[in-house]
């Protein structure tokens, strides 16, 4: 048995960048509960380089909005979520 520690993001965990993405949106839209910051959604997601990545892809994405270590969803996410765009 190795005698080094194994960090908890070295644990494949199955969730494809799609689900990981939809649950970091969710997150930022359910109860307009924001802002966030990544370590919080690290602490839901139980993986810390996989909130910062998801951050980073929803941000070039134009979903959400990062402002120091703060984030939250753009006004284009959220009037999204309100007309229900993405259950189409």
């Amino acid at each position: 048995m190795p005698n080094h520690r194994i960090d908890r993001d070295e644990f494949v965990d199955n969730v494809s960048e799609e689900d990981r993405d939809k649950a970091v949106l969710s997150m930022m839209l359910v109860g307009a509960s924001w802002p966030w910051t990544v370590d919080e959604i690290a602490c839901e997601l139980d993986t810390q380089s996989g909130a910062e990545d998801s951050v980073e892809r929803l941000s070039r994405a134009g979903l959400l909005h990062c402002l120091g270590p703060f984030v939250f969803p753009t006004r284009a996410a959220r009037r999204a979520d309100q007309i229900g765009a993405g259950s189409i």
